[in-house]
């Protein structure tokens, strides 16, 4: 049953409607901005805003730390959830190994999670008020699994694996990683730093004479939803049209038949490699850390800071604290690069820890200070640059040497766990921060927390990302999948040749290969130009060979500068 819905998946991407607006061979600006940029962000940014406030509007407009009308469903509900989210993860990492059309194996299930997390999405925040608890403990652990066990994985592991199998070109794929990480970024900074505490904080949570007007906040959530919505749908549709799987293509090019591997084999490529270990550990540890510290940012902003009183300024805190700490991550997406080619991925993440440890221990010096605060998150980011934006291409490096060792590639499974880690732990951040608010006597009605709720705190938004970070340090020392990389590069292309020679094909040089499809796409991209300027000549009495004679001059000159540029640096 599986398989066949397999294959009508394959014959429905056959479409010309449903084909990558990508044609060229290498990876180029369209691709670049509109692919790893703009598309992702657009698609992230409800998700972002999500992860700082769904915890807070069931909380306080909910009431679902409320002991009395809920017991411990807010603590356990989240965690317990973490397994169906594992689940969903490897199902659909199983399915996208099972799928290969002219679209990809991943590219697919980019399009068909679209409609399912608007759905995902409404239910989210539709929880009717009214009904009994028992009602609404139903509604939210549906809608909840339907967001994070279902459409959002099969959203985000989709667009996590587009980096790994986007081209085997180390510094192509190091730049896509950049901007895809840089779109993340964005989007926590955008939408959890700006869009929701400067312009919608006040509008989200009512807040009359610092009480929580709960039915007026219900009803201007929904509207916002909407929006975000349509622009998780766009983004989706963007990122899907305008990136391409040049690796999953190599295969069909080369006229290799691909054996339909068991998930089993995977799972011991992966569970036998150290390297695999390490990275899939920095990333449980970076991703739970960074949730609990998002999940606790809009409590801590409320709550801690001296003169705060009021969800108008505890909304100007929270955005100070993401401003502050979103310009070294902004910087860093320039500096990365430079930073990790000097010293290395792995040793340019290991002293990036450190730094962030030491920078971040600032804010311990007087916790209620939101000046000192932000001084600490500022010095914390900039250490995290490194991570923020080269641990995906380190990732690339680890699948690249399981392919290179095994001879196959494991991206099914292992993008399936970092979507279950990613997804996953928004889950066990948000079970544990209401456990310990639940157990501290957290209470928003009042106009102030008790001290256990402000030691909580601490903890969450400070404390426990900087134990995270020093842990991560150490595993870098165990990460030096990079000095493989050339044996590894060839080892993957004696592979590919035994096979294709073993089918009876013509084997050529990857450069060679690439370089005639580079061609052939630009010698369709220009006579598609030639025919465009033809008909505009015609549409405005202009002579085309004079307009070509002027195109080609300027061409002649771009191509002066370009070659000037070269020899300067």
């Amino acid at each position: 049953m599986a398989q066949q819905k397999i294959n009508l998946l394959e014959q429905f991407f056959s479409s010309s409607w449903l084909r990558t607006r990508i044609t060229s061979a290498n990876v180029q600006i369209k691709e670049m901005v509109l692919g790893y940029l703009v598309g992702p962000f657009c698609a992230l940014i409800s998700n972002a805003i999500f992860a700082s406030y769904l915890n807070r509007y069931y909380s306080d407009i909910l009431h679902w730390t409320d002991k009395s009308k809920f017991g411990l469903f807010a603590t356990f509900m989240p965690m317990v959830s973490v397994i169906v989210v594992v689940l969903g993860n490897l199902l659909v990492g199983r399915m996208m190994d099972l799928t290969r059309t002219p679209q990809g194996k991943a590219r697919p299930y980019l399009l068909l999670s679209a409609p399912i997390l608007m759905v995902a999405i409404i239910g989210l925040f539709m929880t009717p008020r009214n009904s009994s608890p028992t009602m609404q403990m139903v509604w939210i652990c549906v809608s909840y699994n339907l967001y994070y066990a279902l459409a959002y994985p099969m959203f985000y592991t989709a667009h996590s694996s587009m980096v790994n199998l986007s081209t085997r070109n180390t510094n192509q794929r190091g730049l896509l990683a950049t901007l895809s990480n840089a779109a993340g970024v964005a989007a926590v900074g955008i939408g959890a730093s700006i869009l929701v505490p400067v312009l919608l904080q006040g509008f989200l949570f009512v807040d009359h004479g610092g009480v929580i007007d709960t039915q007026a906040s219900y009803n201007h959530w929904k509207g916002v939803i909407l929006v975000l919505c349509l622009i998780t749908f766009l983004g989706i549709l963007c990122e899907y049209y305008f990136t391409r799987e040049r690796i999953t293509e190599e295969n069909l090019k080369l006229k290799i038949k691909e054996a339909k591997l068991p998930m089993a084999r995977q799972v011991k490529a992966c569970m036998t490699e150290p390297f695999w270990w390490v990275i899939i550990l920095y990333f449980l540890l970076f991703q739970l850390s960074g949730m609990v510290k998002n999940g606790s940012m809009s409590y801590y902003s409320r709550w801690m800071f001296n003169g705060v009183t009021g969800e108008g300024a505890a909304g100007g805190a929270m955005s100070a604290l993401g401003l502050i700490g979103g310009i070294p991550t902004a910087i860093g997406m320039v500096l990365a690069w430079p930073i990790a080619n000097k010293l290395g991925k792995r040793k340019a993440v290991a002293w990036g820890m450190v730094i962030a440890v030491i920078g971040g221990s600032f804010s311990l010096i007087d916790v209620h200070s939101l000046k000192m605060v932000c001084i600490g998150v500022a010095l914390k980011g900039v250490g995290s640059i490194p991570a923020m934006y080269v641990t995906l291409a380190l990732l690339s490096d680890v699948l690249d040497h399981l392919e290179a060792k095994n001879g196959f590639r494991s991206d099914g499974f292992t993008m399936a766990v970092y979507g279950a880690i990613m997804v996953g732990m928004t889950g066990l951040g948000s079970g544990l921060i209401n456990m310990l608010l639940t157990a501290s006597g957290y209470d928003p009605s009042l106009p102030r927390q008790n001290r256990t709720v402000q030691s909580v705190l601490v903890v969450c938004y400070i404390g426990f990302e900087l134990v995270c970070y020093a842990a991560i340090a150490v595993l870098m020392i165990f990460l030096n999948v990079e000095r493989h990389s050339d044996e590894d590069h060839a080892l993957i292309l004696r592979h590919q040749k035994e096979k294709v020679l073993a089918a009876g094909g013509e084997w050529l040089d990857p450069s060679v290969r690439l370089q005639r499809e580079q061609d052939e796409a630009d010698r369709k991209a220009e006579s598609v130009r030639q025919e465009e300027l033809r008909q505009r000549c015609v549409r405005k009495g202009l002579d085309f060979e004079k307009e070509e004679s002027k195109y080609q001059d300027r061409q002649k000159i771009l191509l002066s500068w370009k070659r000037k540029l070269h020899l300067e640096q």
